[in-house]
């Protein structure tokens, strides 16, 4: 069979086909539903001679596993790196169609890693993990904000939450809708924590029986909850030709202009994984105890320039010591 590159504008509850051949001509258009029947439709109609193109989103990942075994190869395009509207002024699902196929046939998209499926679940348990943190760190500053704002003295104890502010707290007693709000908010307070004890449990297990995380684990700073996310974030470490890179992926680097003999440097990009960038910030706050050439180096740095820079660029620099010691087997 002649060899078909296929361009997948893909939505939530519909995707947009177009198949053309090595010399650019459209073979097909289709539009089918993002459903078990549509999917199987595409698939009737590739082959191991198929190349497919899908942009990156939310559903991606999903679909692209129920058509990675039946076809030739799959390419999760970056948007943000492949120019695909250059030159157009129009933009719609079939012309999108049409513009990642021709793509895809002159090899001009920039392909994203395709994590395989253990990797997202792990994924989804350390994002899981950080979404019931932020959410009982967001109750307890709710609590606190509610009684300053009824002029309540909190009791001289270091933990409002802990055992005796939590029976300061079942003592105390507010009107109307501040005491309503209050029971609330702690019911709330109380479910979270709950479904937090086991989710750490598993972390804390899988960290201990993963080998990347066992050696991370074991780098200044490091905890099972820091190492396995950032091993869930990263992958697979030979995707990266070296440190920089990984902290490129993190949205670390800066941007940087040139023209001639004029080069400007601004913020950090941004650009690469939140996930991956949060949990190496977090990481680099404890380097600063460090007591070898790293952490001297480091709170030098704060000192000139301060501590929240200095967080950046030690998380930055951290990106080179973890390249060098992940392991590779």
């Amino acid at each position: 069979m002649e060899q078909a590159y296929i361009g997948i504008d893909l939505h939530k509850a519909f995707f947009q086909v177009c198949a053309i051949n090595a010399s650019g001509e459209r073979q097909w258009e289709q539009r089918w539903p993002t459903s078990d029947e549509g999917i199987a439709a595409l698939v009737a109609r590739c082959g191991a001679w198929s190349r497919v193109a899908v942009e990156a989103s939310s559903p991606t990942w999903a679909f692209v596993d129920r058509i990675v075994d039946h076809v030739g190869a799959v390419q999760v395009v970056d948007t943000r790196k492949t120019r695909l509207k250059a030159g157009y002024a129009a933009k719609t699902d079939r012309l999108d169609a049409r513009r990642l196929a021709d793509a895809l046939r002159r090899d001009s998209v920039v392909g994203i890693y395709y994590p395989p499926p253990a990797i997202r679940d792990l994924r989804e348990l350390c994002r899981y993990r950080c979404h019931l943190a932020r959410l009982q760190a967001s109750l307890k500053q709710r609590i606190h904000a509610l009684l300053l704002r009824q002029g309540v003295t909190q009791p001289g104890v270091r933990d409002l939450f802990g055992r005796r502010g939590t029976h300061w707290l079942d003592a105390l007693q507010l009107d109307g809708w501040a005491g309503t709000s209050l029971d609330g908010l702690r019911r709330l307070l109380t479910d979270v924590r709950a479904q937090l004890v086991p989710v750490l449990l598993t972390i804390h297990r899988w960290a201990a029986t993963d080998s990347i995380a066992r050696i991370l684990d074991a780098r200044p700073g490091f905890g099972p909850v820091f190492s396995l996310t950032l091993r869930a974030e990263v992958g697979t470490i030979t995707r990266f030709p070296d440190g920089p890179h990984l902290a490129s992926y993190a949205g670390l680097v800066p941007r940087v202009e040139r023209s001639g003999s004029r080069q400007w440097s601004g913020r950090i990009t941004k650009a690469g994984s939140p996930w991956l960038r949060w949990i190496l910030i977090e990481a680099a706050i404890h380097q600063f105890r460090r007591q070898d050439d790293f952490g001297r180096w480091a709170r030098q740095l704060a000192v000139r320039k301060g501590m929240l820079k200095a967080r950046v660029a030690v998380a930055r620099a951290l990106c080179d010591e973890l390249f060098d010691t992940w392991p590779r087997a």
